[in-house]
């Protein structure tokens, strides 16, 4: 079941309609990154609605593993998910080992850094990753890119079964309240920063964020390409020190079956509005146009949306 959001900012005739395109993104809940981030793509699409006639939609979704799931099988058009699951996607490994490689998967653009985040209150007893062995933690919804991204985790960690035995799946909507209320003792999420999340929690108690040993992250880094090392500064929150983590890439994607056109012509909405884009939402005030085009993308670009970039010679034109 998903939420539906369409923007209508402007007005289309009735000869327009005839050659209206609908497309819908896919997101995740309310409180994190992907969810605005996406309402911002469909709102610049639709500014320019009377030129193309293409309406974008944004759905809300469970995140990154759901998303590409639905593009696969035709029920969503675009989608953001993490890059780590943009990989297991297009091979065939992981969460997406049982099923075939997902080789119509393609990229469209990457966008901001994405920060594992461990969310526990002051004063809890908590003081590093470890001691949440046995702890009530909240890794992420079922199907979650944030809920995969655990298990690969305390996997690099050592952890073993008996270590995670009280572990839930609420939505990022209720963790705020659970967490403050003491009905978990801490909240794992893989997420863009600064995060509403983490703003609202801090309404509602006092908070600290944990770090990720280092030996655990260097082990992620090497072994899986799409791992990088990642730090939440101090300031964003008012915390007293940075906080050393892991982090992955949001990516936009779509799927080979998209018309080369309808890919160019949001890719073109996004990037004419750059600026207007980037503040939208402040997890995405630091991109940088060529990094969008080039980092941490392993499927292949879609050719509507490499057509672009070598049109504005973002990428070299073909040999």
């Amino acid at each position: 079941m998903f939420l539906c959001i369409v923007f209508f900012p402007i007005f289309i005739g009735p000869s327009l309609a005839r050659d209206q395109h609908f497309i819908t993104i896919g997101t995740a809940g309310v409180t994190g990154v992907y969810f605005p981030t996406g309402g911002a793509t469909c709102k610049i699409v639709n500014l320019s609605r009377a030129k193309h006639g293409i309406r974008c939609s944004v759905e809300m979704t469970v995140g990154s593993i759901s998303n590409i799931r639905l593009i696969r099988s035709g029920d969503l058009d675009f989608g953001y998910v993490q890059s780590d699951w943009q990989h297991h996607a297009y091979f065939g490994t992981s969460v997406f080992a049982s099923v075939e490689p997902f080789e119509d998967l393609r990229s469209v653009f990457s966008l901001h850094s994405e920060v594992a985040t461990i969310v526990v209150r002051e004063g809890a007893g908590f003081l590093e990753f470890d001691d949440l062995k046995s702890a009530k933690i909240n890794i992420g919804s079922q199907g979650s890119g944030s809920a995969a991204s655990w298990n690969a985790l305390i996997g690099s960690l050592g952890w073993v079964r008996e270590d995670q035995l009280n572990v839930s799946n609420l939505k990022t909507s209720e963790l705020a309240e659970a967490l403050c209320s003491g009905t978990i003792d801490a909240y794992f999420e893989l997420i863009g920063h600064p995060a509403n999340l983490i703003e609202e929690t801090q309404e509602q108690c006092d908070i600290k964020l944990l770090g990720i040993r280092n030996d655990a992250v260097d082990t992620m880094v090497r072994e899986m390409p799409y791992y990088s090392k990642a730090l939440i500064p101090a300031e964003l929150y008012g915390f007293s020190g940075p906080v050393e983590s892991l982090g992955v890439i949001a990516t936009f994607i779509t799927s080979a079956r998209m018309p080369d056109d309808i890919v160019y012509t949001v890719v073109k909405a996004v990037f004419d509005y750059f600026e207007s884009f980037k503040r939208l939402h402040p997890a995405l005030g630091l991109l940088r146009v060529e990094e969008m085009v080039s980092q941490d993308m392993p499927a292949p670009l879609h050719p509507g949306a490499l057509k672009f970039y070598r049109d504005q010679g973002l990428l070299p034109a073909a040999d």
